[in-house]
């Protein structure tokens, strides 16, 4: 669905968090112009697997339109400012304060042009002390605590992806989609602003819950839930772990019954239910693990899906590509078509493969298109 088609987005945007809230506004259907300095989105050179481009940019930039101006030259600048004025939303994540240098003071933009949606996007949100600090995915993951509660039980860890640039995107775009929204029925524009910390503080509200209001946060315990329990990992006779995932009383049953032929555990004291469970975790996980340590996975398989539960085998990142249930959408780059995991929602046409920009390869025809107005 195409639904944003006739929308025309300029974006002022690099890395990740601002390009994957535009991403979403081109796959709707959005005109995104994405402006980009002389020697482009540092993105571009964070690495050169995708047919010589970086795998960020591929996946993050197909079907944009980019364009190179050198906002150090004043009558560069103005072009941006017609750019702007006949644009729909501006989309921008550089450093706070940097457009006001430029003389494109956000405020003043919005009085000239009232139905501007504009979209900041920064490391701190500015209500907040933070607000002129530089922030990347990494260091939120440090600073909000998520790392605290992520890894092994000897060390935090860095979630595998750019997760906190992904969350704040995602922000992004929702919140430009209401302000279009609301703006067809006013006819007046917003200032949005969306920072990463606060994206990662929200997807952090579940341990901060229990850190503020519960018995502490969450301890890190690896591929286990710090409040479930059975639910970690588990190894079969093959040596194949898989994780199995117990939400409730009537699978605890079906497990002991039907999983493992162990009906005593449905009785067991330290079993009686889930907060028993998490308080006797060694027990019930090594009571767990001595009998599948019996079974071969293919027969734990058997077994677990007569007895419907929810389980899962610990894959290598390799095997995703080959999983039945992995689909893929194609972009172009260069003479090259990728394949990109399909995005959850989002109708495409099989027979379109949206083009990942070369650095200024619309340059000519946006500037053009702006002397023709």
């Amino acid at each position: 669905m195409r639904f944003l088609s006739g929308t025309s987005v300029v974006a002022l945007e690099q890395a990740v968090a601002a390009p994957a809230c535009t991403m979403r506004l081109a796959q709707a259907g959005a005109d995104v112009v994405k402006i980009e300095r002389p020697e482009g989105d540092f993105a571009r050179g964070y690495d050169t697997a995708v047919a010589g481009q970086s795998s960020y940019f591929v996946w993050l930039n197909a079907g944009k339109k980019s364009v190179v101006l050198d906002l150090r030259q004043p009558e560069e600048v103005d072009l941006l400012r017609r750019l702007i004025a006949r644009s729909d939303v501006l989309v921008q994540n550089l450093k706070p304060g940097a457009l006001s240098k430029l003389g494109l003071d956000l405020t003043e933009l919005h009085r000239q042009f009232p139905q501007l949606i504009s979209m900041s996007i920064s490391g701190f949100a500015p209500d907040g002390p933070g607000h002129s600090r530089k922030a990347y995915d990494l260091l939120m993951q440090a600073e909000s605590g998520l790392s605290s509660i992520t890894g092994s039980v000897h060390a935090p860890g860095r979630v595998g992806v750019s997760l906190v640039d992904i969350a704040t995107g995602q922000f992004a775009y929702e919140a430009i989609l209401g302000a279009l929204i609301q703006r067809s029925n006013s006819g007046r524009g917003a200032a949005l602003t969306v920072s990463l910390f606060d994206a990662v503080a929200q997807w952090l509200a579940v341990p901060y819950l229990l850190d503020r209001y519960g018995s502490g946060a969450p301890s890190r315990i690896g591929l286990a839930h710090p409040g479930i329990c059975p639910y970690g990992v588990y190894t079969a006779q093959c040596g194949q772990d898989f994780i199995l995932s117990i939400q409730n009383e009537r699978e605890w049953q079906q497990l002991c019954h039907t999983g493992l032929s162990r009906s005593e555990l449905a009785d067991d004291p330290r079993c009686k239910d889930n907060e028993t469970r998490v308080a006797n975790r060694p027990f019930v996980d090594a009571a767990v693990q001595e009998t599948i340590a019996q079974m071969p996975y293919a027969a734990v398989k058997d077994r677990f899906d007569r007895a419907d539960l929810a389980f899962a085998p610990v894959n290598e990142l390799a095997s995703l590509r080959s999983h039945g249930d992995f689909h893929t959408f194609n972009v172009t780059v260069g003479d090259a078509t990728i394949a990109l995991p399909r995005v959850p929602g989002v109708d495409t046409d099989p027979e379109s493969a949206p083009r990942v920009p070369n650095l200024g390869a619309h340059t000519d025809e946006v500037l053009n298109s702006l002397r023709n107005t």
